[in-house]
């Protein structure tokens, strides 16, 4: 009978261990979630809306890239350096600045 105690507690105490778990899981995804918006939400302030679509296509292309630029857009924006609409062409010459230079590589054949 001792065992099947055992048993039990053992299989209770995974069972809260997997709840605890799942419940922690939720949270994050929850605060990830809310993260999420309140960046969409600053970058729809910062960025008109061709902008916004340009950079839509770079979080396709380049993420990583793109994640630091808005970081960096959000940035400005919140410590006020940045006071008026980023348009689409001011887009491209930020982007311009930002993306490194590619080195040309030249092939000789003997």
């Amino acid at each position: 009978m001792s065992d099947d105690k055992e048993l039990e507690e053992i299989r209770r105490r995974k069972l809260e261990e997997i709840q605890q778990a799942q419940d922690s899981e939720e949270a994050q995804a929850a605060q990830r979630e809310q993260y999420d918006q309140q960046r969409q939400a600053a970058l729809r302030k910062i960025l008109a809306p061709e902008a916004r679509e340009r950079m839509a296509r770079l979080r396709i292309a380049r993420p990583d890239f793109a994640q630091a630029v808005e970081d960096q857009l959000i940035m400005l924006a919140t410590s006020g350096q940045l006071h008026t609409v980023i348009d689409d062409a001011s887009l491209v010459q930020i982007l311009e600045k930002l993306t490194p230079k590619k080195r040309e590589i030249t092939i000789k054949r003997r």
